[in-house]
């Protein structure tokens, strides 16, 4: 057993969840003896290059355990694309501070890093134990059935748009439309969560234009025709990395990240939102609106799903618990048992397997239109969202018929 420090690093876009999992990870650790002392990165690697470190062992219990009903990310996080000249320095420091031990929480790219410094630390003779622990609201990572946080991020959509759309309902006559915005580039799941809203055939959502499918604008504009028909008012949810057969996104952004990824709405174009809403308003002169949450599903504690706080946390301590078994190179997983009572545990994938390596929905749960999801959809996710609230909803007799009959 290896015996040492260990850091703790958060990077990407928080979750409501994320904290819980940094909990688990330093409760677990606190347990066992190879580890020394426990380290955060303040702001991720990109900190940890500067030597922004911080003595999170020194944290009273009551804080650790505090920040499992914490949003955003308690230790700071970062976007930045670790490079290959970058690799010595943070080699230099894992020996400076004896660092055996490290444990990032993140999505694709992260779990990149963590594979890249665990595999450099390796080839150079330096012993060290690297693990991952997913965390991404767009439910994209390869290898889990389902990654800590996008129930709660989930939750969160499907109750906007479920109050969305009683007042889009009841405001039709001055608002024809309503389309919110998704996060999520190249992955619609939590564009698809959006149905836990729906009831009945009139409620909101009507339309879910999804990144795995290409965006035809002809057969969207025929499609928000016939629900306004159908309907009196158009629900749409739109996921912000829907592109067109070509690749161009709909949004006509032109901005990247470190990681090359585009940039939804970001300066040099438009949301995709906006840009349904101006084909919908120049089709048909309806007037409309949009609502682009962006950051809110990751951090919003108030609407998180007690069950996901439980699975991040239980996450945190089995990445600990691979360390303790000398195990290494490798991201925890979150795995369903099979029966018809949803119940979860962890496992484990190799970083080789999982880094910028992205999860779309099969096609098994999307409609045959493109415009929705299936039942298989719904089965997989209704666990992990759980129930929403039922509203009032009155039976409009008219008086006068009444009165008069």
């Amino acid at each position: 057993m290896i015996k040492g420090n260990a850091i703790i690093g958060q990077s990407g876009g928080p979750t409501s969840v994320i904290n819980s999992s940094l909990a688990g990870i330093v409760t677990k650790a606190k347990e066992f003896n190879g580890i020394k002392k426990i380290l955060g990165m303040r702001y991720g690697i990109e900190g940890f290059m500067a030597e922004n470190i911080i003595d999170l062992g020194s944290e009273n219990s009551k804080t650790i355990a505090g920040l499992k009903q914490t949003p955003s990310s308690a230790l700071g996080s970062c976007r930045y694309k670790l490079q290959d000249k970058d690799l010595p320095r943070v080699l230099e420091l894992l020996k400076k501070y004896n660092i055996r031990y490290i444990f990032l929480i993140g999505g694709n790219d992260t779990m990149d890093t963590i594979h890249r410094v665990e595999a450099y630390a390796r080839q150079n003779g330096y012993e060290m134990t690297g693990i991952g622990v997913p965390k991404t609201v767009d439910n994209d990572l390869f290898g889990t059935d389902h990654t800590p946080g996008f129930a709660s991020a989930a939750k969160y959509v499907a109750l906007s748009v479920q109050q969305a759309g009683l007042l889009a309902k009841d405001m039709q006559r001055v608002d024809q439309f309503v389309i919110f915005q998704c996060i999520g580039r190249e992955a619609g799941w939590l564009t698809a969560a959006s149905v836990f809203a729906k009831q009945d055939e009139s409620d909101a959502p009507h339309i879910l234009c999804l990144p795995e499918r290409a965006f035809n604008k002809e057969k969207f504009l025929t499609k928000v025709k016939k629900c306004y028909k159908d309907f009196g008012f158009v629900s749409i949810v739109c996921g912000e990395g829907i592109t067109y057969a070509d690749g161009t996104p709909v949004s006509a952004s032109q901005t990247k990240d470190k990681f090359n990824n585009v940039e939804f709405g970001a300066m040099g174009g438009t949301s995709t939102a906006v840009s349904l809403h101006k084909m919908i308003t120049a089709k048909f002169g309806f007037r409309g609106e949009f609502q682009v949450t962006e950051s809110l599903p990751m951090c919003a504690i108030d609407r998180a799903v007690q069950a996901d706080i439980e699975e991040a946390f239980m996450a945190g301590k089995a990445a600990v618990g691979l360390a303790q078994e000398g195990k290494t190179g490798l991201m925890v997983t979150l795995n369903r048992k099979p029966g018809k009572k949803y119940e979860c545990f962890t496992g484990s994938i190799g970083l080789h397997e999982v880094a910028v390596r992205a999860k779309p929905m099969p096609d098994e749960y999307l409609s045959k239109d493109g415009f929705g999801v299936t039942d298989a959809f719904i089965k997989y996710a209704s666990p992990l969202v759980g129930p929403l609230p039922e509203f009032a909803e009155l039976k409009y007799q008219k008086f006068a018929d009444k009165y008069l009959g």
